[in-house]
């Protein structure tokens, strides 16, 4: 099973780039050194997934500029992404690159497939530019993404990453941070039952 700060399975994989309509090989490793937000959905032609990739594309210039790569991954082939990235009117105006999964070996390898063995189960994961995980969400596939909340976790992931942590201190990120904000500095000794 996936668990936080863990290597993340490299895979490689046919994807289609819908910006430039073509289809290249990619190596999850080939990404090292970004962060990389991997958003797995049940299938193309499915409705809740278009209103995933549609809200993902409108916070998807703010994810580039923080140094992070989305990919979308279901269980489709390359051929399918293509014919859904240029009929669906929500998807069409996306630029995320679709992973072909057909084999689901990525799902499986992720803990994304669901129990009939179909389809990825809706979902995310969060890794850090030294391609380990930092963040696992799976949920009911009638649930759409909260991209607010996706890119707010990504920033507080990104500021802990960030922040040098002293001797006997603590970088840490509460609830309902919002990214900007300053995290908490904590002295694990004195500050034991202070907050």
């Amino acid at each position: 099973m996936l668990q936080i700060g863990v290597e993340a399975p490299d895979f490689e994989a046919d994807t289609y780039f819908p910006e430039n309509k073509e289809i290249k090989t990619i190596k999850l490793s080939d990404y090292r050194g970004k962060w990389v937000i991997l958003t797995f959905y049940p299938g193309d032609f499915t409705f809740v997934c278009a209103t995933d990739i549609e809200a993902l594309m409108g916070s998807y210039d703010k994810f580039l500029k923080e140094g992070a790569q989305i990919f979308g991954i279901s269980e489709d082939s390359v051929f399918s992404h293509k014919a859904w990235s240029d009929t669906s009117p929500r998807v069409s105006k996306s630029k995320i690159p679709l992973i072909d999964d057909y084999t689901k070996k990525i799902a499986t390898e992720y803990g994304f497939l669901d129990t009939k063995g179909y389809q990825a189960q809706r979902g995310l994961v969060i890794i850090d530019p030294e391609g380990k995980v930092q963040y696992i969400a799976m949920f009911n596939n009638g649930l759409g993404k909260d991209v607010r909340h996706i890119y707010g976790a990504f920033m507080g992931l990104k500021v802990l990453h960030d922040t040098p942590e002293g001797e006997g201190h603590m970088c840490a990120i509460p609830a309902n941070w919002e990214p900007g904000e300053k995290p908490l500095d904590i002295d694990v000794v004195r500050d034991i039952g202070k907050l």
